[in-house]
């Protein structure tokens, strides 16, 4: 099989989950940059693989993909390497819960209502973190309540599910309110430290 393709950028919290399901598979990849917040705009010929142009979009000998979770599921099941999803019916429900989840209240609130308010407006808008930061509260104290005894987010094993909340709560946690918000859930807070000592973690950080 050729080498996967990743339509993206490295700031990309969700180009960072699809790059850390690679990682953690241990497949080469090559990263294709596309900025959608360039000033001349999307690139005309991204259409071709999300039609929506968002990030990311993937390819692997032909096969064309675009949805975090439906790229991530797609490595998972097609190439060698640990499986990153539970066996059991009821496993699967949970890691699928936990990524709808923090796709439906978790990353709105923690990367663009707090992390991306806070560091790249001038000035923010202290209404729109405080909100944020009570949604964010609402989606740590729901993972904190439906994680599972043992070092990741469903137990002894890690999953899509630990790979896919990393990113989000790693950007929030660049500001100070999700530092100090995560801290009042000591359990995420030590799951947290676990996974971004990773070396799938540390190479997909984005410098500067």
């Amino acid at each position: 099989m050729g080498k996967p393709i990743v339509y993206g950028a490295d700031y990309s919290v969700y180009v960072r989950i699809v790059r850390l399901v690679l990682a953690e598979k241990g497949i080469d990849y090559e990263l294709v940059p596309v900025d959608v917040f360039a000033a001349e705009g999307i690139p005309a010929w991204y259409f071709e693989h999300h039609p929506f142009g968002r990030i990311p979009a993937f390819e692997h000998d032909g096969f064309r993909l675009f949805e975090t979770s439906a790229i991530a599921r797609y490595v998972d099941e097609a190439f060698d390497g640990p499986a990153l999803q539970p066996k059991d019916p009821r496993g699967r429900a949970r890691m699928n819960q936990i990524i709808g989840v923090l796709d439906a209240y978790a990353y709105r609130s923690m990367v663009w209502d707090v992390a991306v308010e806070r560091l790249e407006k001038e000035p923010p808008d202290e209404t729109l973190i405080a909100s944020g930061l009570s949604q964010a509260s609402k989606a740590l104290q729901t993972l904190s309540s439906r994680k599972a005894p043992g070092p990741w987010l469903l137990g002894d094993r890690l999953t899509l599910a630990d790979l896919h909340a990393a990113p989000i709560i790693g950007y929030f946690v660049k500001v100070a309110e999700g530092q100090g918000l995560l801290a009042r859930f000591a359990d995420i807070q030590d799951w947290y430290a676990r996974i971004a000592a990773r070396p799938s973690f540390v190479r997909t950080e984005k410098v500067g």
